[in-house]
């Protein structure tokens, strides 16, 4: 992990970086906070912090996969083959005993099988006739006998730390008759968005120079969809020193800060933290929209900014705060940028200087990128559900060009 640089007084930004560059320095510092059991039911969604290992076999003996009858494959013979039946069995149920020869004993999907059978007939290539079953044919194909640990046996590593856990996943946990896992704690998000301008939702239309405060809501849900708890979301005005003191109101791994990041007179998202020790990892970042984002460290606290243009905020949070997160549950913060290649839908201009990620909607079809990239512009994001990545000056783009594109939550 590289050093942090005391960041500068003045509110300038520090030298310019790339994206992947930026990326690199903020999972290097993302690194997990502490580890916690936690019960299964409340598992989903989490990195494990150590390996699932299983208890027991699965299966614990030889059963049935199918409903029919156990039989010796040494007994069917070609034509019609009659058996004696000796019993059912059933999922869950005792050791049935043994069959021997001309035997069979019917077995319902899951039962154990008895001893001396080595295949399941089908129940639907049977006929039973009082104690009679009747094989019109000899079965071919498939057994239809699970062996005992199969599966996997006690002791096998089934889920590798760092493993999040998905609906399915947690399939195997339980599988395993774990009741409980060991994750990495989920990060506590604290939000402080910034401008004397802003106010409530709701509240807006009752002051004329006032401007509703359309990111915190939405920062807020992308954490909770990244795994992160936000444990507070404050509103402050363009004060420095409430600004420096927001860290203050609740414990937090991450502070969040909404607006202030670029130069202005009145922007104090960087500066605020300044005099409390803070250390700037990167500022300045080569990318549109999103240039001012900022990230660095107060002690163990890492503390990110993000413009306060609507647009460029919500990106630059797809594109950083979610990597945090990621990183800080125990994921690689790679997990958060799952970029996949689609083809365009319709021309994309040429690209200027700056690294560009702009809005798209996604179809069976492809990727078709809005007609107008604006930062500070909201009404976009109501059809814009992915991101186009573009490097810096590259070429127009054609119809039907492959191009890199992350799901917007």
């Amino acid at each position: 992990m590289g050093k942090l640089a005391p960041i500068p007084t003045s509110g300038a930004c520090a030298a310019s970086i790339d994206f992947d560059g930026a990326l690199a320095i903020l999972a290097a510092h993302a690194r997990p906070p502490g580890k916690e059991s936690v019960a299964l039911a409340d598992a989903g969604g989490r990195y494990l912090a150590a390996p699932v290992l299983a208890r027991i076999d699965a299966p614990r003996r030889d059963c049935a996969a199918m409903d029919g009858y156990a039989v010796r494959d040494a007994d069917l013979k070609g034509g019609t083959t009659v058996l004696r039946s000796r019993g059912t069995s059933y999922a869950g149920g005792t050791e049935p005993g043994a069959i021997s020869v001309g035997e069979t004993w019917r077995v319902m999907t899951g039962a154990p099988l008895p001893h001396g059978s080595d295949r399941v007939v089908m129940i639907e290539h049977c006929r039973h006739r009082s104690e009679l079953v009747v094989l019109d044919a000899p079965p071919r194909g498939k057994l239809h006998v699970r062996k005992a640990g199969s599966d996997f046996l006690a002791g096998d590593e089934l889920l590798a730390a760092g493993t999040r856990m998905t609906p399915a996943r947690l399939v195997v946990a339980a599988a395993a008759d774990r009741a409980e896992v060991e994750v990495w704690r989920t990060p506590r998000i604290l939000l402080v968005a910034t401008g004397d301008e802003i106010l409530a939702p709701g509240c807006a239309s009752r002051m004329p120079h006032a401007t509703p405060d359309s990111l915190s809501v939405a920062i807020e849900q992308l954490c909770a969809l990244a795994g992160a708890d936000v444990v507070a979301c404050l509103r402050l005005p363009d004060n420095e020193q409430a600004i420096a003191e927001a860290q203050q109101e609740a414990f937090a791994d991450v502070v969040v800060v909404i607006g202030g990041a670029s130069s202005g007179d009145r922007d104090f998202g960087r500066s605020a933290f300044a005099s409390l020790g803070l250390e700037v990892a990167f500022a300045d970042v080569a990318i549109k929209p999103g240039k001012p984002v900022w990230y660095g460290r107060l002690g163990q606290t890492h503390v990110l900014g993000l413009p306060g243009n609507p647009t460029a905020a919500f990106t630059v949070a797809s594109l950083f705060l979610a990597p945090l997160i990621a990183g800080l549950s125990g994921g690689a913060a790679s997990d958060a940028l799952p970029w996949q290649l689609r083809h365009t839908t319709r021309p994309i201009p040429a690209n200027g200087p700056r690294e560009a990620f702009l809005c798209a909607s996604l179809s069976y079809e492809g990727a078709a990128v809005c007609d107008r990239q604006d930062a500070s512009g909201q009404a976009m994001l109501g059809v814009a559900d992915c991101l186009v990545r573009r490097p810096a000056d590259a070429p127009a783009a054609n119809t039907g060009e492959l191009v890199p594109v992350l799901l917007l939550c």
